[in-house]
């Protein structure tokens, strides 16, 4: 393993750095937007507002990375990031705070298009899979370092804006002093939106159900642990979000590698079923006391977080290895529309139902995905488990980002098309075992 992860070492620390810093002030962001008063809806636009830069980053960045050249268009992204941090401390504007933040998301993605460029084009077909798992490990873990971080000052401070400017401007050093040569121009990927939709219409439909609860909780959780009439600290708060991470992870491995034995709908339903009623004990009970709140948010966090990588590995099951990148890419910007989506959707209910409106909507999106996935269900025969993708190779593809040409319409050509994607009649046995059914 050594050997394999030596030659993107300084990627990976930049990596770390990035997002300890970006997570840091992900939660910081909604705690201070609520000590200066700001309302549920603004900080649901707050949140959404990253989320379009982050799209705007997928479909754009390729030609800031193309006119500058990796180094130093990471350099120069970094230093707006850096900069957007310190900004909201400065002044505390609502209008002014959703264009930083678009910023923020717009950088984001640049970075990671260029961090995951050339990690691909450093790792071999023998380590690309150690590469990236290695990879979405350190995702998880330093989200949740950046978490605790947040216990270490007042997010009414400036020391922890400071603190969160410092890690993300510290990510560019490795990458600048690195003797590694920038890999090769990043090429577009059309996206053909008809197209991926008809492929697999439980992941293209999963992956927006989850990009709006994932959005709305990383924009209103936080806001939601601070007034939930719970009396608790920040350092509570970072526990919260901390441990709904960690369970994310301790749950994405087993669910995935039972999605590779059965059939995968069955474990996205059971997944986000038991995510909408975790979202539900959040909503109705997360005020009872903080041992409640750990709890509920614990099991939303393990059945919440793995449905993006389920539904991905559900689509890839649809797709030939060709369009591998494509699917993912076009996943990713569909998880992002629906990040854009549900913190405003969230944070109208917040304002009429209170901070439960939050886990409502979550709990609400998930049952409807439930019932989607059901239909569906009815309506295609599950994939045979010998024709089935592998779980693995399905998170390290959905953790890579490519620029991408959006077009809305399904490919003219039939050939283009796998033969799942067509209609089937129901199946005459919903319940019959899939060696019983036909793809």
């Amino acid at each position: 393993m050594i050997a394999a992860l030596a030659p993107v070492a300084a990627l990976l620390l930049s990596v770390a750095m990035l997002l300890v810093g970006n997570g840091l002030q992900s939660t910081l962001l909604p705690l201070r937007a609520g000590i200066e008063q700001f309302s549920s809806v603004q900080i649901g636009v707050l949140g959404s507002a990253y989320f379009v830069g982050f799209a705007l980053g997928c479909w754009r960045g390729a030609t800031v990375v193309r006119r500058a050249g990796h180094i130093r268009a990471f350099a120069a992204v970094v230093a707006i990031a850096s900069t957007s941090a310190l900004v909201h401390s400065l002044i505390q504007e609502p209008v002014l705070w959703w264009f930083i933040r678009f910023l923020t998301g717009a950088c984001v993605a640049i970075l990671f298009m260029i961090i995951e460029s050339w990690l691909n084009e450093k790792a071999t077909n023998e380590t690309r899979g150690t590469v990236f798992s290695v990879y979405s490990a350190i995702n998880l873990a330093m989200i949740a370092a950046g978490q605790m971080l947040l216990a270490t000052g007042d997010p009414g401070g400036f020391p922890l804006f400071l603190m969160a400017s410092i890690l993300v401007s510290l990510a560019a050093v490795p990458v600048a002093l690195s003797r590694s040569e920038s890999p090769a121009p990043i090429d577009h990927v059309e996206l053909r939106i008809g197209r991926l939709f008809q492929l697999s219409p439980v992941g293209f439909f999963g992956c927006l159900a989850v990009g709006m609860t994932n959005g709305a909780f990383w924009a209103l959780a936080p806001l939601f642990a601070q007034q939930s009439g719970v009396d608790v600290g920040t350092g509570f708060i970072a526990l919260f979000i901390g441990i709904s991470v960690a369970a994310g992870a301790l749950g994405q491995w087993p669910l995935g590698l039972l999605s590779d034995r059965i059939d995968r709908r069955k474990v996205i339903v059971a997944a986000a079923a038991l995510a909408s009623l975790s979202g539900l004990a959040l909503a109705l009970f997360g005020d009872i006391s903080p041992t409640v709140m750990l709890l509920a948010v614990f099991g939303f966090g393990m059945f919440a977080f793995p449905l993006y990588a389920l539904c991905v590995a559900h689509a890839n099951d649809f797709v030939g290895a060709d369009s591998f990148v494509e699917a993912a890419s076009g996943l990713l910007l569909t998880w992002a529309a629906g990040a854009v989506i549900g913190p405003v959707i969230a944070s109208a209910l917040i304002a009429g139902a209170g901070q439960a409106g939050l886990f409502y909507f979550t709990a609400a999106t998930h049952l409807m995905l439930v019932v989607f996935v059901l239909m569906r269900m009815r309506r295609r025969s599950a994939q045979p488990v010998e024709d089935k993708g592998n779980f693995v190779d399905a998170i390290n593809a959905s953790t890579t980002l490519a620029p991408v040409d959006v077009t809305t319409t399904a490919s003219p050509n039939p050939a283009d098309a796998a033969p799942e994607a067509t209609p089937e009649a129901p199946a005459e046995d919903a319940g019959a075992k899939p060696e019983d059914q036909r793809p």
